[in-house]
């Protein structure tokens, strides 16, 4: 069994009266096939450049396992040297992932190889934005993004196929209390709905991302992404207009967060198995009361 997906809309360039139209202002994902193709990005950013540039730098590692309820959502699992990691990822399937990571602080001449669409928008936050890398078979499970912004999400040097849902569905999603990340006991490809009952009936949205390719992805989207071949990409962030959206942000970021590491540190075990069982809970009431409506 699988989800209720459309694919998502794909276009090779657009302008920004119909980006705000079809996509912005209704907070709807799109592929922009062009928009990385004048970036010198687009010839530059190799596997073999960004090991040069980067260099041997240490850098946290992420993989497949469960969150350990004593630790932070973004604990790693272990530590690679980045060019040893690259030669890892070039040579065979992985599900160790660098996420997060700010290499442009390493090599700040990236800086110079891309560049936010800010024809199509303003708001851009990030003056080093965050890249991810991901082997082979990698996935990064199913969440949403904490501090709600906007995302231009440019890929490079191989293929990831990207699930999206609406915020709207958190609930049948099985979201965890006080955390933006889905409950991680069942498989997004394939999904049992017979264990997961509430699963059954949410639409989402899917895509493929190829070298150069840029998804836009609007706030508070969930998302899970699974890389098809040893790649990375570049996420540039802007804010959202609304004041509501901002302030939920500031809410994630500030007193969300510390409570919830607050009661990991404490509580390990117990607090985790509490909020698996308020996210059931809550799944089968919305699905019970047929929501979202």
């Amino acid at each position: 069994m699988k989800f209720d997906l459309s694919p998502i809309d794909i276009v090779d360039d657009i302008t920004k009266s119909e980006f705000e139209q079809k996509y912005l202002n209704l907070r709807k994902p799109v592929i922009i096939r062009k928009m990385a193709k004048n970036w010198p990005a687009y010839e530059k950013w190799t596997m073999d450049y960004m090991k040069q540039v980067v260099g041997d730098t240490k850098v946290p590692l992420y993989d497949s396992s469960k969150a350990d309820p004593s630790k932070p959502i973004n604990a790693s699992a272990a530590e690679m040297k980045f060019g040893d990691y690259i030669d890892l990822i070039r040579e065979t399937p992985t599900d160790l992932r660098i996420f997060l990571f700010d290499p442009i602080k390493f090599a700040p001449d990236l800086l110079n190889d891309y560049r936010a669409p800010k024809e199509l928008m303003g708001g851009f936050l990030d003056s080093y934005p965050n890249m991810f890398f991901g082997g082979q078979g990698s996935v990064t499970f199913l969440h949403y993004d904490i501090d709600l912004a906007h995302i231009f999400h440019t890929h490079f040097n191989g293929r990831k196929h990207i699930i999206l849902f609406d915020y709207k569905w958190k609930e049948r999603l099985y979201q965890i209390p006080f955390a933006t990340y889905a409950l991680e006991d069942y498989d997004v490809e394939r999904p049992d709905f017979e264990k997961f009952p509430a699963l059954k009936g949410v639409q989402g949205l899917e895509g493929f991302l190829e070298h150069g390719d840029t998804l836009f992805m609007p706030t508070g989207y969930w998302h899970w992404m699974k890389y098809l071949d040893g790649s990375f990409s570049i996420s540039l962030r802007a804010w959202d207009k609304s004041w509501a959206v901002k302030a939920k942000s500031l809410y994630n970021l500030t007193i969300q967060r510390k409570f919830d590491d607050f009661m990991k540190g404490n509580f390990r075990e117990k607090y985790m198995t509490w909020k698996e069982q308020l996210a059931v809970k809550r799944a089968n009431k919305a699905l019970a009361n047929h929501l979202p409506r």
